[in-house]
C-alpha cells in the first residue's frame, strides 16, 4: 500500500501536539485527520475508516480508553491499528489501553523522527495482514507454516510445535504486543489448561534459539516480536 493511500487519525486535546504530529505525518505523504477529543475521534473514525488511529489517553468529553472501546465495537474498525499516546507517568493507562483493545502505545514527549519510525513500524502490520501466506519473512527469519520449518540467518531450525506456533503468532505482526490471554488462546486453545509460566518458558527457549533481542516482555501485559 502506498503512503498516500494510508489514512491516519490523530486524537489529542492539545493543539500544539496535533499540529506538530500532523505536520510530520503529512510531510511523509500520509492522509492525516485530526480530532480534539475522544467523542470527535470516534465520530471521525467511523466516517474516515483510518488504517491507524493515534489516541491520547487523557482528554475532555471522552477519554482515550472509552474512545478505543467504542471504536473497537464499530463494524469495519475491529482490525484498525490503534496506539495510545501516554505520558511517562501514566504506566497504569498502558495496561488499561490494552484491555480496551489497543495494539500498542507511544510514550510522550517523543521526537518527530522517533515518532515517524514508530508509525512506520505500526503500519508494517498492514502489509502483514494483506499478504497472509504460508511463508513469512521477517528480516533474516523465514517461517514456513505449511512445513513447520524455520530458517534463521540461513540456518534451519526444528522447533517443537508449541514453540513454532508461538513464534509464528508473534512474528505475524512485528512490534504488536500480544496479551498473555490472547497467546494462550491462540497457541494452546482448548487444550489442557496451562499457566502463564508456560508462555515464559517457551519464550525463554525461543530467545535461546532465535535471539534474545527479538522477544520483548511488556510487564503485566504480554510479549512482542521485534525485528
Amino acid at each position: 500500500m502506498k503512503k498516500q493511500d494510508i489514512k491516519i487519525l490523530l486524537v489529542d486535546d492539545e493543539p500544539d501536539i496535533l499540529e506538530i504530529l500532523s505536520y510530520n505525518l503529512s510531510s511523509e505523504g500520509y492522509q492525516v485527520y485530526t480530532a480534539k477529543n475522544g467523542a470527535e475521534g470516534v465520530e471521525k473514525a467511523r466516517k474516515k475508516q483510518p488504517h491507524l488511529i493515534i489516541l491520547d489517553v487523557m482528554m475532555p468529553e471522552m477519554d482515550g480508553i472509552e474512545a478505543c472501546e467504542q471504536i473497537r465495537n464499530t463494524k469495519g474498525l475491529e482490525d484498525t491499528i490503534i496506539t495510545f499516546l501516554t505520558a511517562r507517568s501514566e504506566d497504569y493507562s498502558q495496561v488499561a489501553g490494552f484491555d480496551a483493545g489497543a495494539d500498542d502505545y507511544i510514550t510522550k514527549p517523543i521526537k518527530p523522527k522517533v515518532f515517524l519510525s514508530k508509525v512506520k513500524a505500526l503500519l508494517r502490520r498492514l502489509k502483514n495482514d494483506e499478504n497472509v501466506s504460508e511463508i513469512m519473512r521477517v528480516g533474516k527469519l523465514v517461517i514456513n507454516r505449511e512445513e513447520y520449518k524455520v530458517v534463521n540467518h540461513g540456518e534451519e531450525l526444528i522447533l517443537p510445535r508449541k514453540e513454532f506456533e508461538l513464534l509464528s503468532l508473534l512474528a505475524s505482526k512485528p512490534d504488536k504486543v500480544f496479551k498473555r490471554e490472547v497467546i494462550l488462546d491462540k497457541v494452546w486453545g482448548q487444550e489442557v489448561v496451562v499457566g502463564g509460566r508456560t508462555i515464559d518458558v517457551h519464550i525463554r527457549k525461543l530467545r535461546e534459539k532465535i535471539g534474545e533481542d527479538h522477544f520483548k516482555t511488556v510487564k503485566g501485559v504480554g510479549y512482542k516480536f521485534v525485528q
